[in-house]
């Protein structure tokens, strides 16, 4: 049994003509789509809600902020969306005309999560716009125009993106990238919202308050899905126990666990890895059940 191949979305479909380089696919709303790959390269970045990104199997929780690179071959999927508002900026450096070596600007590691700030997401909305309008005409002034703006949008992206697990790149006033940060970074252990406002003098209701308006979801709630996410991922890529699991993901009772994996992904923890064993191992698992 071999595993099926994914979805190839075809240039043909979303660009104008194979003249034009760069287009823009908004997604409002994103609904959940199955694993696909590409002919060409894409830039995804959230605006609100909230879902599950599989990127090359890894599982991503993605909200308000989230900007991803990705190459034509990386696998991807949209699941457990409530919400979600993206763009898809989709490109093609070999149809580019202005003779930039592209990869400086570009990640080399594309399994990364990064993130924008108020100001980034603020500063790009606005060239996507542009890009939009342009990208949907054929004339030669128009794919000149649309390749300059994807160079200012490529730029500030450099400028405005981090790293999740890099709280001291925040530019001060970013207050919910500072919290969702403070709460990756403490993901196996429970979160003290009460102690991180406190610290940072900052009011409890009013962050919870924009926490909600932009992630469509409340701090525990994001922290809940943050931890399944991180289960789902441990249980898809290792061999630990399910009792490890948990503890690597903030439970400290591996039977409450359990009920929360399967109320949420209606599965449980021992059913969600079998999908993903190879088929081999899932004959033997098979054999010695009968044994």
């Amino acid at each position: 049994m071999t595993e099926p191949v994914p979805l190839r979305l075809a240039k043909a479909d979303y660009f104008p003509s194979e003249l034009m380089p760069i287009a823009v696919a908004d997604r409002a709303p994103q609904l959940c789509f199955p694993p696909h790959v590409h002919e060409f390269s894409e830039l995804v970045i959230v605006w609100r809600g909230n879902g599950l990104h599989v990127m090359n199997d890894k599982p991503w929780l993605i909200t308000c902020g989230d900007l991803f690179y990705l190459r034509p071959d990386d696998c991807h999927s949209f699941e457990s969306v409530n919400d979600l508002i993206l763009d898809n900026i989709i490109f093609c450096p070999e149809r580019f005309t202005l003779g930039l070596n592209w990869k400086l600007f570009l990640p080399d590691n594309q399994d990364t999560k990064w993130r924008l700030t108020t100001r980034g997401m603020a500063l790009a909305r606005g060239v996507i716009q542009q890009l939009r309008l342009e990208s949907r005409k054929n004339d030669q002034l128009s794919r000149q125009l649309t390749e300059t703006l994807f160079l200012q949008l490529i730029l500030t992206l450099q400028r405005h993106r981090y790293s999740p697990e890099s709280v001291d790149q925040l530019p001060e006033g970013e207050q919910l990238d500072l919290l969702m940060s403070a709460i990756q970074g403490q993901i196996a252990t429970s979160f003290d919202l009460s102690a991180f406002c406190h610290q940072h003098r900052l009011s409890e209701r009013a962050l919870k308050q924009l926490f909600r308006q932009q992630t469509g979801m409340t701090p525990g709630h994001y922290i809940r899905q943050l931890q399944l996410c991180r289960a789902k991922y441990l249980l898809r890529s290792s061999q630990l126990l399910i009792s490890e699991v948990a503890a690597r993901c903030g439970f400290d009772d591996s039977n409450y666990f359990s009920v929360v994996f399967t109320r949420e992904t209606g599965l449980t923890p021992s059913a969600f890895r079998q999908q993903f064993e190879p088929v081999n191992v899932r004959r033997l698992q098979v054999v010695r059940d009968g044994e």
